[in-house]
């Protein structure tokens, strides 16, 4: 199987299709095998690369928890793109992959031809990253004392019970992905990245000067997530935010017809210089002078 090493961690990806690279990022309960329709879809045309992160086998189970971090996660993926020579490239995350990938276009700027950030923002939202964080460090924990990851509790949490309500199959396939994942690798991800990476609202400054392009895409369902989308989307003149009806969190897999439609507009407006900055005209919470 394809791997790379970084500091002794063997990290998996696959390679597939011709053309402008997309690197896929996924999220916290997902791994490299949650893109395979967008993989289907867009390696007609564009060259696909998905990633399974540290602690998501067949990548490496790292034992020891300062082995991970959201910083090394993101490291990871730039290694991933130095070592297949991608100078540029499209970049494609859900959840925990969008906060890498929003990293990676505030850090990498220059390596970003275009960013899709779907689902981004959980436990940043100010009022309730207190509990967000102590809840999953609590949840880490439970993780790491059973050696077992709850599959099908996080399955039917309340903004990925939607994916059941749609796709009954596709949320059991889901499921059996999720039963696979190592809970060492889990809990320390859970610890390292999830609770401990800085709320995106700490990162204002650096998203309002990111000049890649970019697509926010959430559910409107997805309540952890909703507001910091339009937060991020009032501060990034180049985002553009796009909701998804009587959707949660997995909108890759909820409605995988509409996202890469979405993906592949988005894509195209980018490649053809045909997605602007936002005029701050168009900003409502801006005074002007209209004598």
């Amino acid at each position: 199987m394809p791997h790379t090493e970084r500091d002794g961690v063997k990290l998996y990806f696959e390679d597939t299709g011709k053309g402008h690279p997309i690197l896929f990022l996924h999220e916290f309960v997902g791994d490299h095998r949650s893109w395979l329709h967008q993989v289907r879809y867009f390696s007609r045309r564009y060259r696909c690369i998905v990633t399974a992160a540290r602690g998501y086998p067949p990548s490496d189970v790292p034992t020891d928890g300062s082995d991970y971090g959201w910083e090394t996660t993101l490291g990871d993926a730039v290694h991933v793109l130095d070592h297949l020579n991608i100078e540029r490239t499209h970049v494609v995350g859900l959840s925990m992959g969008a906060y890498t990938g929003l990293m990676l276009a505030v850090r990498h700027g220059d390596r970003i031809s275009a960013l899709a950030a779907a689902s981004g923002g959980s436990g940043a939202y100010l009022p309730t990253r207190d509990d967000f964080i102590k809840e999953a460090v609590a949840s880490a924990d439970r993780m790491q004392a059973s050696d077992t990851v709850p599959a099908e509790g996080m399955g039917m949490a309340p903004n990925r019970i939607q994916l059941k309500i749609k796709d009954p199959l596709g949320w059991q396939e889901f499921v059996d992905h999720l039963s696979d994942h190592s809970a060492v690798g889990s809990s320390h991800t859970m610890r390292a990245v999830q609770a401990a990476r800085p709320s995106l609202y700490d990162f204002d400054a650096e998203l309002a000067a990111v000049t890649a392009p970019t697509l926010l895409m959430v559910g409107d369902e997805d309540d952890p997530c909703l507001d910091v989308n339009l937060h991020i989307k009032r501060i990034m003149p180049m985002a553009g935010l796009s909701v998804f009806p009587k959707s949660g969190h997995l909108l890759n897999l909820e409605d995988p017809a509409r996202f890469n439609d979405e993906l592949e507009a988005f894509f195209i407006a980018a490649e053809a210089g045909r997605w602007p900055e936002r005029d701050m005209s168009a900003d409502s919470t801006q005074v002007f002078d209209r004598d």
